[in-house]
Formats: C-alpha cells, structure tokens, sequence
C-alpha cells in the first residue's frame, strides 16, 4: 500500500525509519515542508540553533559520542548552506558521521543567477565524503538511505544533502521506507591467518615493542581488545593526539599521547621502539608531523587499518592488515601462545613504567599554582575537580593544545577535539552535541577567549533546550598562538593578536545561563563545583596570564631561524 507525502514529509520519514532523535538546525523558507513534518514527529528533538555552522559541530560531537549519525538541517539555500562548509570540513577531518541538510534553489531557477543561488553540489563535494542534489520528490527516501549509509560506512564521514524547493513541495506516492538493516552492512573484515602469524612472530622477538592506538581503537569501543593485547605481551601502550581516551588512563600499560605534542615519555617509546603496532591509526601528521623526528627509522611497524589507503601511506610498514583493529588484537592475543623469553622485552616495559610514574608526580610537583594564573596551575586543579566521567571538549589554540595530555582521561570517548582540522571556535558546540548524545554525564567545554566569543550566541540553544554543559574560558585576552609566533619570531610585532571581551559569566546570566568567575587558582575548583549541579549551562570566565605562552608549530617557522 502506497501514501501520498510531500517530498519533505517522505525527508522526515526517512529520518524517522533511521531512528533519528536529534535534529540541529536553523529554519529557512527553503525548507518550510520539511520543518512542517517535524512539526509532528514527536519522537524527533528539533534543537534550533543560532549559525549552521555550530549547528554542524553540535551533529559532529553528537555522532562521535553516541557512534550514530548526527544530523544538521540548514533550512536557507544559498547563505545557510555556506555557512555549513566550516562544520563539514571538520566533521570530514575527525571521520565523523554527520548528515547534512540543506535546502537548495528551486530547479527551474538553477543557473539564471537567482536569489540567493550558489552551486551546491560543487560547494560541497570537496569537504564532503560524499555531495547529492534530489532530481525528483520520488528520490527521496532513496537518497536519505545512501547518505546515512555512506555516513556511517567505515572510515566514516559527513555527507551533504541538497533539498530544491520543488522537491520538497511535490508530492508523490511512496511505498513504505525500508529499515535500514535491509541495506547495511553489519560485517568487518579481519586479519588473514597468515598476517597474524606474521605480526605474531614480529611482536614475540621485539625487545622493545610498542602499541600505538588511535581513533580506530576509541571510535569503536576497543580498548579492551587492545588492554588483552598489551597484558599478553606485557607491552606499552601510546595513544595517538587527540585520541588520549582511547586506553583508560589509569592502567599501568598506559603512556598517553605520543608525538609533537604529546608527552615526553609516550614519545620516547615510539622514538626508541624496535617493534610499532599501530591499531587503527594513520600515523599522521599530528602524531608524526611526517617525519623520522618522531617514530624509530629503524622499527619494524605493523599497521592495522579498516582504510586501505591508509597502510603505509605515510611511512613504509613490515606487514600492513587491511582489517578492523579492535578484531586484530583480540586475534592476536588468542594467537600469542608461546611468548619465548621477554626478558628484555619486560625490561623495557619496567622502565617505562618507572618514567611515567615519576613524569606524572614532576607534573604536579612543577605546576606553577600562583597568580595570575599558570596553565599548568590551572591544569592540575581541574585534574583534581573534573568529575572522572567527565567528557571534554577541547577547541585549538596554544591553552587547549597545551591542555590535551595535560587532563586525565578515565573512560574511552571522553575527550572530543578539533583533530587534523585545527579549529578555533568548535569546543562549546561540540560539547552540546555530546551531551544531547549522552546527558547524564557531565560535559566540561574548553575554550579560549576568542574561540567562545566566535560562538557564544549558543548559549541561547542551550539555554532553550536545557543542554546544561559547563564551558571553562581560558581568558588570556589574546590569540594566545599567533601571539605567541609574533613574540619567538616577529620580534614582538604584535598586530591582530590582542583581543577584548566582555566579562563572560556576566554574559552568561543575560543568557539566562550561570556565569561564575575564577581570578585567582583558589577559586577554579569551587566555580567548577558549582557549575556542574548547578542545573542550568554554565560558563566560568577564567583569568590566564597573558604572557603565559607557547610556540605549539616550531617547525613552522625553520626558515626564520628560530
């Protein structure tokens, strides 16, 4: 039996069959049908928000913690659907599984430079894994199931829908929408019994061996595969950058995150390692920066990758497993029957564990707890306060770079961050989507000065929908980065870096928020505290020193001399 929809009431049933409960978007007149079907859908929460571009990253930290597709709907063609470019981009950076909406120009307009009239479909195509415009209202229901197929098809991504206004005003007959098991695919290929005999024998002689895990362990749920992998071989184990929540922080096999801006002793071991196993990790530029600078020339790399394209892309690998890494590992631990003599092996492990535990007591013990505040100071009182739970959100910037290794990470796919893409301005709405996707857990947001003030309109969406996450403003009055370049290698020519605000917890009550303000390191962890049972979004303006700052890029600035 057929029933005769509009294409944007068959568009909200297509949503509905996907089992969606969270739409982000901004109303548009493009897409008025489509709004008017949600309109009913009870069982759909339509979070309305004030730029699409927040909106987009309100979907991508909703797909990364529920590992659902996030989905944004830009009501306006033209503006409405630009605006989006930013938040796909870093969605596409982060594999992350957003869908996008966005009305478009009605087909008979197309190329006659209509109002508000923007190519789409080649808008989208670069930022996107995949860009459709619907031809015809029948498309539909057909185009929503291959976006959310593609979506959510490994490596994830975003993807882009383009609604024309006619489409979405005609009506046709439609035959019931299939659920999507019907056209999904619910298998992940493992490792070839050969490849694991060979990465057995590989892992079985390594003096120095080392585990990297990345987003292909957090993303999936796989530390514990990875944790029975490591306690068989008696082995450390590194985190890539921005995945420090990948391995439970405190296990004894834990380094933390490895690389440029990683921590000194999970560095090392990829330094000095003769053996890597990389687990579902590219080896990319945040953990490598592409160079031998910092991975052992002369290690013997096993690369475990669901990309194929991934494998050996960056560095040449012994043996690459074109496979899902958390099945890897637990192969591997079934197969690591006869380990031989691991006395070197332990040896190193041992060691590794006395550097780290003496690297975690120095960084307590040299946290400068004085005023105005230190970054370090600030750091160990929020280790202190932040509920273990706890997820959090990081923006980019010198504070939140400095940040990411600096905070314990107690449970896998808590910390959610701009990755590869570097974005300033992403933390406070990435922290409403994640806890839409999960909210009874606590959701701390860290964000810069500049990067809040770029999305503080936010605050009414939180405010409206009762999104009670608690952002903490890292306020040094400055682009504490690009500050930080003009002091090391300008010679102090400051131009563009000094910024002004408001006082922002006075601004988050106008909101009808709670606003809190930490001047000194004393009150940090009280106004955290408060914030957190305090039932409503919460921002605590906290005031950094200005001239704490930090050059992250060194290597960006060679030519000059520096």
């Amino acid at each position: 039996m057929t029933i005769k929809m509009s294409g944007g009431q068959a568009a909200v049933e297509a949503l509905k069959v996907e089992k969606t409960s969270h739409v982000f978007g901004l109303i548009g007149s493009a897409t008025m049908e489509m709004f008017d079907a949600l309109y009913d859908a009870n069982d759909i929460n339509f979070i309305g928000v004030h730029d699409e571009r927040t909106g987009a990253h309100m979907a991508d930290g909703f797909a990364r913690a529920s590992g659902k597709a996030g989905v944004i709907l830009a009501g306006q063609n033209g503006p409405g659907a630009t605006n989006l470019v930013t938040g796909l981009s870093q969605a596409m950076a982060a594999f992350s599984p957003v869908v996008s909406i966005a009305g478009a120009l009605s087909s008979g307009h197309v190329y006659r430079d209509a109002f508000q009239e923007v190519d789409q479909q080649s808008l989208f195509t670069p930022v996107t894994k995949k860009t459709w415009t619907a031809p015809s209202v029948d498309r539909v229901p057909e185009l929503f199931r291959e976006a959310f197929r593609t979506a959510l098809t490994p490596r994830k991504g975003p993807v882009q829908l383009n609604l024309p206004r006619d489409v979405l005003a005609s009506q046709a007959d439609f035959e019931p929408l299939q659920a999507p098991k019907k056209y999904r695919n619910t298998s992940i290929p493992a490792g070839h019994p050969d490849h694991i005999a060979q990465a057995v024998q590989l892992l079985t002689s390594a003096k120095q061996p080392v585990i990297i895990a990345g987003g292909g362990i957090k993303n999936t749920g796989g530390h514990e595969a990875t944790l029975a992998l490591a306690e068989q071989l008696n082995c450390p184990i590194v985190t890539s950058p921005g995945h420090g929540d990948a391995i439970p922080f405190g296990h004894p096999l834990n380094a933390g995150q490895m690389g440029p801006r990683g921590n000194i002793v999970a560095s090392r071991l990829v330094k000095e390692a003769d053996v890597i196993l990389a687990l579902g990790t590219r080896l990319g530029f945040n953990a490598t920066f592409y160079t031998y600078d910092n991975i052992n020339q002369d290690a013997k790399i096993i690369q475990i990758e669901l990309e194929p394209t991934a494998i050996g892309r960056f560095f040449p690998v012994e043996l690459g497993i074109w496979a899902d890494a958390p099945t890897v590992a637990s192969q591997l631990t079934k197969a690591l029957r006869q380990l031989g003599d691991r006395t070197k092996a332990n040896v190193w492990t041992a060691a590794f564990q006395e550097e780290r535990k003496a690297y975690l007591a120095k960084r307590d013990v040299d946290a400068i707890e004085t005023n105005p505040m230190q970054p370090s100071g600030l750091f160990k009182a929020l280790r202190k306060v932040l509920p273990k739970d706890a997820a959090i959100t990081m923006d980019a910037g010198t504070l939140c770079l400095q940040a990411t290794d600096a905070l314990n990470y107690w449970t896998p796919k808590s910390l959610f961050t701009p990755l590869d893409f570097g974005l300033v301005g992403f933390s406070f709405a990435c922290g409403l989507g994640v806890k839409c996707a999960q909210p009874e857990r606590p959701v701390v947001s860290l964000m810069g000065d500049g990067g809040f003030g770029m999305t503080v309109s936010e605050l009414s969406t939180a405010v409206d929908h009762n999104i009670n996450t608690v952002t903490v403003v890292m306020n040094n009055k400055c682009w504490g980065a690009e500050k930080a370049y003009q002091r090391d290698f300008f010679n102090g020519r400051y131009i563009g870096a000094d910024i002004s605000s408001p006082s922002f917890d006075k601004l988050a009550e106008l909101y009808g928020a709670k606003g809190y303000k930490a001047e000194t390191l004393s009150e940090v962890a009280p106004a955290i505290e408060a914030a957190l049972v305090c039932g409503k979004p919460a921002v605590i303006d906290v005031s950094v020193d200005p001239n704490a700052l930090y050059s992250f890029r060194r290597d960006s600035f060679k030519h000059r001399g520096g």
